[in-house]
């Protein structure tokens, strides 16, 4: 299952980054999303969701969901 599957409202462990590309990776890792992080998804929205990280909050398209697995 990945990010933009995820219900509104409940916590989340990150399972994965599912992406070939090194930069997307190591972007996904300086803000804190790696495996083994909790993450919840604060509202969706018509091509990509809010989510709460590492006590932020981040605006990410439908591709960047779809690359973490939870």
């Amino acid at each position: 299952m990945n990010l933009s599957e995820a219900q509104e409202g409940k916590e989340y462990i990150v399972k994965g980054i599912a992406t070939e590309d090194e930069e997307l990776d190591a972007f996904l890792f300086s803000l804190g999303c790696y495996s083994g992080e909790p993450v919840t998804v604060i509202s969706k929205r018509k091509g990509g969701c809010v989510v709460s990280l590492k006590d932020a909050r981040y605006n990410m398209d439908t591709d960047l969901a779809q690359a973490i697995l939870i």
